[in-house]
């Protein structure tokens, strides 16, 4: 049987609360109510008329996983959000203004049990033998050749772009269909135990109040319960990343959807294209410190492709993290636990991990050995995300802007310094096993950057001229023979999941994230 905890009081966890819907609290509700609704009241409260960002979300291979996990097939969510398929990121214009690179989902080469491919390929190149890297990664050329199909084992890397709003709805009808009991209105009120200082109940406009023994903060930027409420501080991180606002659009599609996102820089901050099955995610992401706002709005608007399904919306946020994600009775999980940068697509990432995180150590009776093991696996992995976004800014070759001087020059964190210096003297990569971003991603990007080994591993010297030509010829043939059996994106999509004709947008959102490239 089991007993309240003695020093805290608090008794059995049967009561969850989720304060927020969205992409947010609908993960949540979806994965709890997958895995342990059976033993819980899950609840969510959200209100109709606080809206969510309905442009394109980009997403990474994890959420693949998670959805695996949870048995959501995925042909019903890719048509239900109108998703594609993205195998990368175009970045154009981040090292030079007229420079591109792929960073792609894939692994690249093969590697030795000694070193890793990279060290060969820098051999191959310098004894002229090499092609640029991306010609060894299936996932880069499919990308550049907007190819794509499910390969056996799992061959091909890929993750979605989707329709946050759609994507919101499927979930909602998953959770709803293992238990979650969905309650609209808005929170006029968070009360605390006068005596724990745990988070008692939430009340509502209407005056109806909600208890419950675990509560998790998906109310955004607004954080009503771990900031507000609990009063958890917020740790900025604009020193290291300085955009700070965004503008928010969706497009007609003027062509077949590419799979990969675009993020394209500009003079003082960049720009992400998103496509979906029958329109495009767009959106600029500036600095208001170097940009004036109407100059960010009409760069935006003079680039945009096709028509404006509604008028672009305007977004402020700071980048950083809670001090602690979970305290006391109470789990942040997306933008009001942390937001580094739209690049990349970590924040449904993260609000993934802090799930799973959750799941695996959820607390029978919360106790402090739970949360601060919770917050450690969490601040690492937020840490590892910053840096990794960082790099991008920092490593850059271009001077033609006060903005992408003060990247340049910017102090950047020890950690990340570390590891660029340690590739940039060895070709070397430093990684911590179950970080995100695998070795190869910080490779395809220090690369396409600019940073360049100024030496590799002495195991690639020890092949002769003839056996590396071919050791690399015989790989890049591997990646040629499979791209070549690869349908058209858009073909594949249309037999695989088309996606039925859009709804009409709804009111501009507030309070939300824009979207991720």
């Amino acid at each position: 049987m089991e007993r309240s905890d003695p020093q805290t009081g608090r008794g059995p966890v049967r009561r969850v609360l989720i304060a927020g819907g969205g992409t947010a609290g609908w993960m949540a509700a979806a994965a709890l109510s997958r895995i342990l609704g059976k033993g819980l009241d899950i609840r969510l409260v959200e209100s109709e008329q606080i809206g969510t960002v309905g442009v394109g979300e980009a997403t990474i291979p994890t959420l693949v996983t998670f959805h695996r996990l949870l048995g959501i097939p995925e042909q019903e969510f890719m048509t239900a959000a109108q998703g594609t398929i993205k195998l990368g990121i175009s970045f154009e214009g981040w090292r030079q203004r007229e420079h591109r690179y792929i960073h792609s989902f894939g692994t690249t080469g093969q590697d030795h049990w000694s070193a890793g491919f990279q060290h060969f390929w820098l051999r191959g190149r310098e004894r002229g033998l090499a092609e640029g890297y991306e010609a060894y990664c299936l996932e880069s050329r499919a990308a550049e050749r907007e190819r794509f199909a499910h390969l056996p084992h799992n061959g091909l890397n890929y993750a979605y772009h989707m329709d946050a709003a759609g994507y919101a709805r499927f979930l909602r009808g998953f959770a709803e269909g293992h238990g979650v009991r969905r309650i609209e209105g808005k929170i006029a009120e968070v009360r605390t135990d006068p005596d724990s200082g745990d988070i008692a109940s939430l009340v509502l406009e209407d005056g109806s109040e909600l208890a419950g023994d675990l509560f998790l903060d998906c109310t955004g930027f607004r954080a009503l319960l771990i900031g507000q409420a609990l009063r958890v501080g917020f740790e900025d991180w604009s020193h290291w990343l300085f955009n700070d606002s965004a503008y928010a659009a969706q497009t007609t599609a003027v062509r077949d959807p590419v799979p990969y996102t675009r993020a394209i820089a500009g003079e003082a901050g960049w720009q992400w294209r998103i496509p979906l099955q029958h329109r495009v995610g767009n959106g600029i992401v500036y600095s208001s410190q170097y940009i004036e706002q109407a100059q960010a709005l009409e760069a935006f608007t003079s680039s945009l492709e096709g028509e404006l399904v509604a008028r672009p919306w305007h977004l402020r946020f700071r980048p950083g993290r809670r001090i602690r994600c979970w305290h006391r009775n109470c789990v942040a999980l997306g933008l009001a636990g942390s937001f580094i940068e739209p690049l990349e697509s970590t924040t449904i990432h993260l609000i993934q991990r802090g799930i799973m995180h959750l799941l695996r150590c959820f607390p029978a009776v919360i106790a402090q050995q739970d949360i601060d093991a919770y917050n450690r696996q969490i601040d690492a992995e937020v840490e590892h995300v910053r840096d990794f976004v960082v790099m991008h800014f920092h490593l850059t070759e271009r001077r033609d802007s006060a903005y992408w001087n003060a990247c340049r020059l910017m102090e950047i964190p020890a950690s990340l310094r570390q590891r660029i210096e340690l590739f940039r003297e060895t070709g070397k990569v430093f990684h911590v096993p179950g970080e995100l971003f695998a070795e190869n991603s910080w490779i395809q990007v220090m690369l396409g950057q600019g940073v360049m080994p100024r030496q590799h591993h002495p195991a690639a010297d020890l092949m002769g001229d003839e056996e590396l030509s071919r050791f690399l010829g015989e790989i890049r043939t591997r990646v040629e023979r499979v791209l070549g059996q690869l349908p058209g994106h858009g073909a594949y999509l249309g037999s695989y999941c088309p996606a039925p004709k859009p709804e009409p947008p709804g009111p501009p959102p507030r309070d939300t994230a824009p979207g991720r490239a």
